[in-house]
């Protein structure tokens, strides 16, 4: 498996935002719930409505028992992330509260495929004029690497993304020097 990167730059980031919003309200839902949960896409497709959307407003959190760890994750909904679900609701009312989130056009009540919402981020990444290489997993990494610019300690984002130590964070991360460049001048004593 190649290795992806996490979209770096804000600016790149809303380019992306607004890429997939005027394109598919279905695939900006899925770039919002990844960069906002910093769940797997194994764990994001297998959302359903009702885990989202109560049949009124947006749910307050989502849940799940994430597929890889067995683990239990919760994380609330952010204001951000319930607008877009609301934007998705008004172009697909008739999605049923047990009907997957991410319906593929394909058969009936599938979710779309790990391959659909690579080639879709991809596409997105490259309308955008990001060259590095993002792929589902890069929407994981986007949410650490914004946390960590945000000051979220490296302990936090650990237990967020279920990983074993901080040194591993680190590396998935990959924390360049101009990050810690960056924490150096911040420091400034």
């Amino acid at each position: 498996m190649k290795v992806v990167q996490p979209i770096r730059d804000l600016k790149q980031l809303e380019a992306v935002k607004g890429y997939l919003r005027g394109k598919n309200k279905r695939d900006y839902l899925l770039f919002m719930v990844g960069i906002s949960s910093a769940l797997r896409i194994s764990d994001i497709l297998m959302l359903k409505v009702n885990q989202v959307w109560d049949g009124r407003k947006p749910t307050e959190f989502i849940e799940v028992n994430e597929k890889k760890t067995g683990k239990y994750k919760r994380f609330p909904i952010t204001p951000n992330l319930a607008k877009s679900i609301k934007e998705f609701v008004i172009e697909f009312p008739d999605k049923k509260q047990d009907d997957f989130l991410f319906t593929s056009r394909k058969g009936t009540n599938q979710p779309i495929t790990r391959q659909y919402a690579a080639s879709m981020l991809n596409e997105a990444c490259d309308m955008v004029g990001i060259n590095e290489r993002f792929g589902t997993h890069g929407m994981r990494k986007t949410w650490g690497l914004f946390a960590f610019k945000k000051g979220i300690s490296l302990d936090y984002i650990c237990i967020a993304l279920n990983h074993r130590s901080v040194a591993e964070t680190k590396r998935y991360l990959g924390i360049l020097q101009e990050d810690l460049d960056e924490l150096y001048l911040q420091v400034n004593l």
